[in-house]
């Protein structure tokens, strides 16, 4: 039997309201055109980026059980914060455990997309260096907190990734963006912390969730600023030839 709360928002309602602030403003630049040029280079439709985001965002509410461990503590509702920002822990009314679930928001749509920008793009080689990069530091950053699981500095993935993604190729860095940063941010803080859980006492430990989320959807909205501001130079200098 799974915990009662298993979905809900792995930040609090003022970090989601600011995150759907900075959605907003990338919608914004709609009118700017700097998104069609981002959506052409990434392959995709300029509504159907801002309706993946949006998904993500959405999407982080859902959480997907996938394994259950036994605790001998587990702490209820509460509000942690960690450099500064709050995150949730959801409401448990059932015995000590600690359900290791998937963020649908946080982890699947992020993973499909990673994995369709490399097809795309013919990225192998390139995504499998930045991946490893992010991960890397992802992993030595990342902190075990009792009662929520592992967590990020927030700027941390977008930052590296920023660093990464142009050093590898200012052509593809929309698509290395928001692949290596996303992947590299699941694996390095999450996948190779999953044995520092057991013994946290948090209620759900989500792949994608809390303490990673953030990260990934500022990691998206980071992809979709430098397709954006590559191509439109890339295409501007292409026009004027």
């Amino acid at each position: 039997m799974y915990p009662s709360s298993i979905q809900y928002f792995p930040v609090s309602w003022p970090v989601l309201l600011v995150l759907l602030a900075l959605l907003g403003l990338t919608a914004g630049m709609v009118a700017a055109r700097l998104l069609s040029f981002a959506s052409a280079s990434m392959g995709l439709e300029p509504r159907t980026l801002i309706a993946i985001l949006l998904l993500c965002l959405l999407g982080s509410y859902v959480n997907i059980p996938i394994a259950y461990w036994p605790e001998r503590e587990v702490m209820g509702a509460a509000r942690i914060s960690y450099f500064g920002i709050p995150y949730s822990v959801p409401m448990v009314r059932e015995w000590p455990a600690t359900t290791l679930a998937v963020n649908v928001g946080g982890a699947v749509i992020p993973v499909i997309l990673s994995m369709y920008l490399i097809a795309r793009n013919r990225l192998y080689g390139l995504a499998l260096i930045g991946t490893a990069l992010v991960a890397l530091a992802c992993f030595l950053l990342a902190k075990p907190i009792r009662g929520v699981g592992i967590v990020i500095p927030i700027f941390v993935p977008p930052l590296v990734t920023a660093l990464v993604a142009v050093a590898l190729s200012k052509r593809y860095a929309g698509a290395l963006a928001y692949a290596c940063g996303s992947l590299g941010t699941l694996i390095g803080a999450d996948l190779l912390n999953l044995g520092k859980i057991r013994g946290l006492g948090a209620p759900v430990a989500s792949i994608g969730g809390s303490g990673t989320f953030d990260s990934i959807f500022l990691t998206g909205l980071l992809a979709v600023l430098y397709a954006g501001l590559f191509a439109r130079s890339r295409f501007g200098r292409t026009a004027g030839d």
